[in-house]
């Protein structure tokens, strides 16, 4: 198996990735060079195999330049999302044990508050700063400076350490068993995702999404050691998406199911500029995608959708794509990696067609770090792994997925998944988001909870919340209709496409 160095030497000149919104490209052999000195850098501070380093930084170079000098000197390195609190990056930053820090002058007022009482944090460094004169933060290049540019002599893999999302807790850092030791191998996971999407030194991979989520990151990673070429967008645009993808001819690209919908929705004349018949393969997950959206999606790109279930866990996966999906339609497909087995609340495997939670056996191992208890709750007494994720199987083995368990309503003793209410009214042509969840009701015990985001803010009322409430009574049955709809500027949604579900539930609680 190749690694950027092979193709630092075979191939000096082509891109490893460049930033889409300016152009700046980063060849193979300057990746070798950087990520070299970045690792001699690691072992001039005294950081070793297994130590923990974190960074904060927008989709950048040196975000990549330091992943890739983490995996080749066996460093675990966690980045931490841009969109966080003070408290919240804190938590992360001494749960992590982080002993080095990277960030840039755009999230540098969020410090030196959030690191300085963090005893084991020693190293901090600004990518912006041309100075180590009056900060709390020396600068990175002044310190890659005088680094040698060739490899380390005891060069061992290193891997990421990314945070589950927080949609339902305190976010948790993620620590995965790696099943190799070489810089050189490919980690099983990974070579299961080249396999299935045709990934190769040729692919040319569209990344829209912050690299600081798990699937962005390790898409980049996996590109590039096979010695294909990433391009990474800034931040998310709809119509520049398109663009990028007839500008670079995309081969791959990843996306989540808010990204199709806020393309679906830009004006046709706009969507029929842009020839995306580039791209082989786009693939989704993160979130459950609406089956009218995906159909769509389909029908505008052709069978080239592939739609993946997993978690940063790697616990187990499934796969499908679009010409399996179109005779199974809102399925997230069958197992690739790992065994599913559907669990009731006592216990028992279920047959084919009734409730549980999704667990997968025998699929690759993890931890939650220095959460001993949470590890244990992740897995039943048989050593099965759940994302906390509720659905069913088929008769032919495809896994259905209808919500998280923790977002289920009990409503007058019925169970409500607000997925599905979700992906209906997001079909709604007035609506451009939408979050449904359970609020307490004297008489049922939970009542269900819309709150929508329009396309145009400006024509909330009180008439359209009744209307959207009609609409949806037409179309799920009576207890599934919301209650009450409100209606938001914007939804707290991630990057990733996940909502933050567990920030609008206790708002209203406290209401």
């Amino acid at each position: 198996m190749p690694h950027i160095s092979t193709t630092a030497q075979t191939h000096p000149d082509k891109p490893a990735f460049l930033i889409a919104e300016t152009g700046m490209t980063v060849s193979y052999a300057q990746l070798d060079i950087e990520s070299n000195r970045i690792a001699h850098l690691f072992r001039s501070l005294g950081l070793r195999k297994n130590d923990h380093i974190a960074l904060m930084l927008e989709n950048r170079r040196e975000l990549l330049e330091i992943a890739q000098a983490a995996i080749r000197s066996g460093i675990i390195f966690t980045p931490v999302s841009t969109h966080l609190r003070t408290e919240e990056i804190h938590y992360i930053l001494k749960n992590c044990n982080a002993r080095l820090f990277v960030t840039s002058n755009k999230f540098i007022d969020e410090f030196p508050s959030a690191t300085e009482s963090i005893s084991k944090l020693t190293h901090r460094y600004n990518v912006d700063s041309d100075t180590d004169e009056d900060s709390a933060f020396a600068s990175w290049r002044g310190a890659l400076d005088h680094q040698p540019t060739d490899p380390i002599a005891d060069e061992c893999l290193g891997m990421p350490m990314l945070y589950s999302s927080g949609t339902t807790g305190q976010p948790k850092g993620v620590l995965a068993k790696l099943p190799i030791d070489s810089i050189h191998e490919l980690h099983p996971n990974m070579a299961a995702f080249s396999a299935a999407f045709g990934f190769s030194a040729d692919s040319v991979y569209l990344s829209p999404a912050p690299l600081y989520h798990a699937a962005p990151l390790h898409y980049c990673l996996m590109v590039m050691q096979l010695g294909g070429t990433c391009i990474v967008m800034q931040a998310f645009d709809p119509e520049y998406a398109l663009q990028t993808i007839e500008t670079y001819r995309a081969t791959h690209s990843q996306w989540v199911p808010i990204m199709f919908i806020r393309m679906l929705k830009l004006p046709a004349e706009v969507r029929a500029k842009y020839d995306v018949g580039s791209l082989q393969f786009a693939i989704h997950a993160a979130a459950p995608c609406p089956i009218e959206i995906k159909q769509q999606m389909i029908d505008w790109w052709g069978p080239i959708i592939v739609e993946y279930y997993s978690g940063s866990e790697g616990a187990g996966m499934t796969i499908i794509d679009s010409a399996s999906w179109l005779t199974h339609k809102g399925s997230v497909g069958p197992a690739l990696v790992g065994k599913i087995r559907i669990v009731s609340d006592e216990g028992q495997v279920l047959p084919a067609g009734e409730v549980g939670t999704v667990y997968f056996a025998d699929g690759a191992e993890f931890e939650y770090y220095d959460e001993p208890e949470k590890t244990a709750g992740a897995r039943n007494k048989q050593g099965w792994a759940t994302l906390g994720d509720v659905g069913y199987l088929d008769d032919d083995g495809y896994l259905y997925l209808t919500d998280r368990k923790n977002f289920m309503i009990i409503s007058g003793g019925v169970n409500i998944y607000p997925q599905e209410i979700e992906n209906l009214l997001i079909t709604h042509p007035k609506v451009a988001d939408v979050a449904v969840f359970g609020i307490p009701s004297e008489e049922f015990g939970e009542e269900v909870k819309a709150v929508v985001q329009l396309l145009n803010p400006k024509e909330s009322s009180a008439a359209l919340a009744e209307a959207l409430k009609e609409w949806t009574k037409e179309r799920l049955s009576k207890i599934k209709t919301p209650r009450s709809i409100d209606f938001t500027t914007k939804l707290p949604r991630m990057d990733n496409g996940k909502l933050y579900k567990r920030r609008l539930v206790e708002q209203y609680k406290a209401q």
